[in-house]
């Protein structure tokens, strides 16, 4: 693996460790400035993400700009018209991974619902600056280091289907729910599969930038309305079920 594709990774670990470095030192300081413990605890956490996020991805990106003129995977990309086909496209086989994987993880007796997500929409609704990073820089820096690099430098010594199977699982862990390690892991792998057949990183992280931003606006932009729109069809079946009783 090359070098800088060393560096980027330790950058992108040290970026989530600074976190516990990062947050406290904000805090104090907000504190030495008036600011109460209870304020600065959550405002400590969004500043940190923000800006370590951001710095993260200006670092990683100036790493490959050189890449950045070549084709991914050392081979001829796909044309910009098919490329922008599966960018659209890979949002809906993530979207439909990702239901199948939580049907079959409902099957299993797996509760529904991700722990990470509702705190990054509770954030969201309080700060709505933390949209920049879920659904922009956040899937920018994960489709580099868990598509270009990992499932990258595996997919040069072995087949798609293990490169892809094993970038994704640790794609999965990172995310530190191992209860919905298979809803990650589907995920990922659609996001490989779009990485080699059009051979530009550009395009997993487009399909994954606009799939995190559906959820987020369906979620909480919407959520009132699709709440409303539930309980509209709810009724509407009680009324036609009561016709025929």
């Amino acid at each position: 693996m090359k070098k800088e594709y060393w560096y980027i990774l330790i950058i992108y670990i040290t970026m989530h460790l600074s976190t516990f470095v990062g947050v406290p030192a904000l805090t104090i300081g907000g504190m030495f400035l008036g600011y109460s413990a209870e304020e600065m605890a959550i405002h400590a956490t969004v500043i940190w993400i923000v800006f370590s996020f951001t710095a993260a991805l200006l670092v990683i990106l100036l790493l490959l700009r050189k890449e950045m003129k070549q084709p991914d995977l050392y081979r001829h990309s796909a044309p910009v018209s098919a490329s922008a086909f599966w960018a659209i496209a890979g949002v809906f086989l993530a979207l439909f991974a990702q239901g199948l994987a939580a049907n079959i993880e409902n099957w299993l007796g797996i509760e529904m619902g991700s722990e990470n997500t509702q705190q990054i929409l509770s954030l969201i609704e309080s700060f709505p600056i933390v949209v920049i990073v879920s659904s922009v820089i956040g899937p920018i820096l994960e489709e580099i280091v868990f598509r270009k690099i990992i499932f990258g430098s595996l997919y040069k010594r072995l087949n798609f289907f293990l490169s892809a199977i094993i970038s994704s699982v640790i794609f999965a862990l990172a995310h530190a729910e191992i209860e919905h390690i298979l809803l990650y892991s589907a995920m990922g792998f659609t996001f490989a599969f779009l990485y080699v057949k059009t051979k530009r990183i550009v395009v997993p992280i487009i399909a994954h930038v606009a799939m995190n931003t559906f959820v987020v606006l369906v979620q909480s932009v919407f959520k009132e309305d699709l709440e409303r729109m539930i309980r509209e069809t709810e009724n509407m079946q009680s009324f036609i079920g009561g016709l025929f009783l």
